[in-house]
């Protein structure tokens, strides 16, 4: 049986941290979901992104819980913006934020959906990011 927390480490530590890209195709399914399509190559699409904005940026897991097919990585991250990150030029700034991925396996042990949420707003804030409101009457509704 294939210890898939351990399997979920190995995916951050050489995917995420170490671009061993490689590892990806051992690691990802081929229908498991990325940027712009699915499979290895996709989930590889979105850390060159993430890596091109911020060249140094690491990982560190925080706490893995496994149950069945499934695992939950709590993960930390810092690194310093070098590159565009989406609208945003490069600032130089160092940023750190949290998150969490929750990844599923099949019977393989390899990765066949992973969903990550994490505290982007944060991150942009420590860009210089100004968040506004909409105006007051900018969104328009049904009202009653």
């Amino acid at each position: 049986m294939t210890d898939l927390g351990a399997v979920a480490r190995r995916f951050v530590a050489d995917v995420w941290n170490a671009a061993r890209e490689e590892s990806a195709y051992e690691l990802v399914a081929p229908e498991c979901p990325g940027l712009g399509g699915a499979g290895p190559e996709a989930t590889l699409a979105w850390h060159r992104d993430r890596r091109a904005a911020f060249p140094d940026l690491r990982y560190k897991v925080v706490d893995v819980v496994a149950a069945g097919d499934r695992v939950a990585v709590r993960w930390r991250a810092a690194g310093t913006q070098a590159g565009r990150f989406g609208p945003v030029p490069p600032t130089g700034q160092v940023v750190s934020y949290s998150g969490a991925t929750f990844l599923r396996f099949d019977d393989r042990g390899r990765i066949v959906d992973v969903w990550s949420c994490n505290e982007l707003f944060q991150l942009l804030q420590q860009l210089g990011v100004e968040m506004l409101p909409p105006a007051p009457g900018g969104i328009s509704g049904t009202g009653a």
